[in-house]
């Protein structure tokens, strides 16, 4: 079974939506079911995850309630303000859907780095890891030490790196050292995992498979296939490549490993992290 470990749907007219807006033009639409569906059989994609994109507690629960209409969304990763004093109670209420696998705080926007570090945020994450909740940690390359810091402060919170960290890549870049050191040291934290997922976009949409490779390989070697799941990030792909090309690039990447390794990657990794 393929999981596509990371997708997004939006409905804009329900306004609490930042971004997408009109800098990303070819995403500025309504994205839904109806449209991932095709792409999806084509690309012989079983499950999805549906990823929060926006910092609203109602727009979870407009996802729980897509989760609950749609057969191939096994899960579910909501936002939850983690400050706030209500943290879990909102956590509880999201939780009684059992659709719910995690939570992403979009801690790239945040200008302070140290943000998920705060004493404020440590009951609800204290709580996520109680109640099995996944931590998708949606961030930079000056997030991997925190990371790594909060992995250590809540060993049995299963984390989820998404996008690699969004390192600079694209032009024939080759990885920053603090980069490659950073996710060496964050695949050293063994609940830590790694998302193969919204590299195009940070490329750019002159990328080649070339551009990419060096940070893909990294990423493997660091992690291995079991701690590493494939995601399109579909409809962001977009902006730079599309679905079918995407997962077109990560079949080829991963040729060259095993049966059961190939496997992990394109599902059973994510099957056992968001319990699917």
């Amino acid at each position: 079974m393929i999981i596509d470990a990371h997708q997004h749907f939006w409905t804009l007219a329900r306004g609490d939506y930042d971004w997408p807006n009109d800098s990303v033009a070819p995403i500025f639409r309504d994205f839904t079911p109806g449209d991932l569906r095709p792409l999806l059989t084509e690309a012989g994609v079983s499950r999805t995850v549906l990823v929060q994109a926006t910092d609203s507690v109602a727009e979870t629960q407009f996802l729980l309630q897509i989760a609950e209409a749609t057969d191939f969304v096994a899960g579910v990763v909501g936002w939850v303000d983690l400050t706030a004093p209500d943290a879990i109670a909102t956590i509880e209420l999201l939780r009684a859907h059992p659709a719910l696998k995690g939570l992403r705080p979009m801690l790239q926007g945040i200008p302070d780095t140290n943000w998920i570090l705060q004493d404020a945020a440590q009951p609800a994450l204290a709580h996520m890891a109680r109640t099995g909740l996944c931590f998708d940690a949606l961030i930079q390359p000056r997030h991997l030490p925190v990371i790594a810091d909060l992995a250590a402060r809540h060993p049995h919170l299963p984390i989820v790196v998404d996008h690699i960290a969004k390192p600079v890549m694209g032009g024939g870049l080759r990885p920053d050292p603090d980069w490659c050191a950073g996710i060496a040291t964050l695949a050293a934290c063994k609940t830590v995992q790694c998302k193969l997922s919204g590299l195009t976009t940070e490329a750019g949409p002159a990328w080649t498979s070339a551009d990419l490779m060096p940070f893909t390989q990294h990423v493997l070697d660091a992690f291995g296939p079991a701690r590493v799941m494939f995601g399109s990030d579909w409809p962001v792909v977009n902006l730079a490549s599309d679905y079918a090309t995407w997962i077109a690039f990560v079949r080829d990447l991963i040729a060259p490993y095993s049966a059961r390794e190939q496997a992990d990657i394109l599902g059973l990794t994510a099957q056992r992290f968001y319990r699917i």
